[in-house]
């Protein structure tokens, strides 16, 4: 087992708790943390990139010169990809840009991503995140205090005041601990769980 610190929200420390080996020791294996970003991003992309083939461009019909005799080049309609204005070859078509990944992978790639952050002391544990009310400025204090500023906040049970207060951060970002994911894990560089998150992540990715 893993000891860590338990801090309160003024950085004072109030006890120890034990950490999982099997979420927070890993060997970190940044291949499955690569797939497992490139996986994330690729379900973002909106894939409405679209270009329109001879066959939807409005125009065409009539043949725009008699076949021969003409003295120009042979030319069946004026919706041709070789002339101004008509269709696009081999353009996009709304393709989707989503790949398969094995849920245990996706798994694995986050137990390693927590496991560098405790690796690098870049994850405290906290008791509570609650504030007292809806005051970014309370927020950061609280950041601050436990020396911390790029930081992803993971709340096992997140608070209006909490995340009213943090969303105007440009630094920080606050999550449910059922959103947790590798590329928001790696994006920060420290990293803030409260008790009910590190139950909630025991009890899941422990399995």
């Amino acid at each position: 087992m893993l000891s860590v610190d338990v801090y309160n929200t003024k950085g004072e420390k109030i006890r120890e708790i034990d950490l999982s080996d099997a979420v927070f020791g890993c060997e970190v294996k940044p291949h499955l943390m690569h797939d497992v970003v490139i996986w994330q991003l690729a379900k973002r992309r909106a894939a409405t990139a679209k270009t329109k083939s001879r066959s939807e461009v409005s125009g065409g019909g009539a043949k725009p010169w008699r076949q021969k005799g003409t003295g120009r080049a042979r030319a069946g309609s004026n919706r041709s990809p070789l002339w101004k204005g008509g269709g696009v070859i081999f353009g996009p078509n709304g393709r989707k840009y989503t790949i398969r990944l094995p849920k245990k992978v996706r798994r694995e790639a986050l137990r390693s991503a927590l496991s560098m952050k405790l690796g690098e002391d870049s994850l405290k544990v906290v008791e509570s995140m609650d504030l007292d009310g809806i005051k970014t400025k309370g927020f950061i204090q609280v950041l601050e205090a436990l020396g911390l500023k790029n930081t992803l906040v993971v709340m096992g049970k997140p608070t209006k005041e909490v995340m009213l207060s943090s969303r105007n951060v440009p630094f920080s970002k606050t999550l449910d601990v059922r959103g947790l994911n590798v590329y928001d894990v790696l994006r920060y560089k420290s990293m803030i769980l409260d008790l009910d998150a590190v139950s909630w992540i025991e009890e899941t990715l422990g399995k």
